[in-house]
């Protein structure tokens, strides 16, 4: 009975000693893939120095406008496909063909556009919230973690999309930087709680 009691101890004790272990490396996991997708955003600071919003026909899969321009919804496009060779045009597209009355009408289509549907701000929202990405609109900064997405409302009703930053505002260390395509190609600018926000998304590479 007492060495029966010493062995669940032991037991016990190990549990213990790894429960911490195998948190550690799901965070350190976490971390992992909020890195990368920061900094796979980042990369594209310099490269994509113009703000283009021309419909361009792509290939499909895998398809992008020139390196050089983009909006802010290939910002996002770009970074998981960099990071995590995630196809957002594809999922995006494949999710509208098999749920099209999901989306939003506002561009009077019919059916599914494999050139434009996933760069479009309010087709990215519905599709994140459609994969349980969806998190409270926060005005406190703690609640925005690197790599989350932000969808505002600029003036004019124009819809933008940016990546949460690991860097923090020179003016308040508590607010994260994000990096975003707002008009003048892919910057880091502390823009977070600047505009109307309209959704908060944390969207994991499966």
């Amino acid at each position: 009975m007492i060495q029966a009691t010493r062995r669940t101890a032991l037991q016990f004790g190990l549990l213990c000693l790894a429960m911490p272990t195998a948190m550690a490396k799901q965070q350190r996991g976490l971390s992992d893939w909020t890195a990368r997708l920061v900094d796979a955003a980042r990369r594209q600071i310099g490269v994509t120095t113009l703000y283009d919003p021309t419909y361009v026909r792509l290939a499909y899969p895998g398809g992008d406008v020139a390196q050089d321009r983009g909006v802010c919804t290939d910002v996002v496009i770009r970074a998981y496909r960099h990071a995590f060779r995630l196809d957002l045009q594809k999922l995006v597209h494949e999710d509208m063909a098999a749920n099209f009355a999901a989306y939003p009408k506002a561009w009077g289509l019919k059916a599914p556009d494999s050139n434009i549907d996933h760069r479009r701000v309010p087709n990215l929202a519905v599709f994140f919230g459609r994969r349980g990405a969806a998190l409270p609109v926060s005005a406190n900064p703690a609640d925005y973690q690197p790599g989350d997405l932000v969808t505002q409302m600029l003036p004019g009703n124009l819809t933008h999309i940016a990546v949460v930053s690991s860097n923090r505002s020179a003016e308040a260390r508590e607010r994260p930087l994000v990096v975003h395509n707002i008009g003048q190609g892919a910057r880091e600018e502390d823009t977070l709680f600047a505009f109307r926000q309209t959704g908060h998304f944390r969207f994991a590479p499966a």
